[in-house]
């Protein structure tokens, strides 16, 4: 899928690891992930999926720090986690907050099979262990549109990670990490910070 890539997600990345700074960052790019998609939900049903989404992004933290651990690049990390999410959508009919098509998912899959299948990861069990032990908000499905729309879904990445850097080149695979990666530029490091 295609992603972006610049210096706040090396950021995150190491802050994510560290600790009291890692609790914030990590509840910082919750709000983040759950305001951005919940502005691309239908008006009239975002608010009613914000407990949802805040729980399932807070899990997918978990996911993108053992993608790390296995030794997956910054960019593949949180394109896995952002496929958990885009299953999670499907699977409740929120394809209007899709990133890719949903005739893509299967390719998605595909090309972190053995991670997903690692962790329980699948289609219909987006978190697979991930998932806590308390679960997650429920949030009420939208599943009767036969043919689902995916106004803010970009096709044609299946295939591998793309990353728009801060230039605007697209890169396969993502960026080398910087050797000078300050955490302290991570979201929720400096509460004054914009959310990019």
């Amino acid at each position: 899928m295609k992603l972006r890539q610049n210096v706040r997600h090396w950021a995150a990345k190491r802050a994510l690891t560290l600790p009291v700074v890692g609790e914030k960052v990590n509840d910082r790019l919750v709000d983040l992930h759950t305001n951005v998609f919940a502005g691309k939900a239908d008006a009239d049903r975002a608010d009613e999926r914000r407990d949802h989404l805040d729980d399932f992004f807070d899990a997918t933290m978990d996911t993108y720090v053992a993608a790390l651990e296995d030794d997956f690049p910054e960019a593949e990390a949180r394109e896995i986690t952002h496929i958990q999410a885009n299953f999670d959508f499907y699977n409740h009919g929120w394809t209007e907050m899709m990133e890719f098509p949903a005739d893509e998912l299967q390719a998605h899959y595909d090309r972190y099979e053995d991670f997903f299948g690692k962790y329980g990861i699948t289609i219909s069990d987006p978190l697979g262990e991930f998932r806590p032990a308390g679960g997650i908000a429920e949030a009420l499905d939208a599943r009767e549109a036969e043919d689902p729309e995916h106004p803010h879904a970009v096709g044609g990445f299946a295939d591998d990670a793309y990353v728009e850097t801060e230039d605007g080149e697209l890169v396969v695979g993502g960026q080398d990490e910087p050797a000078d990666v300050d955490p302290s530029k991570a979201p929720g490091v400096d509460e004054e910070q914009s959310a990019d």
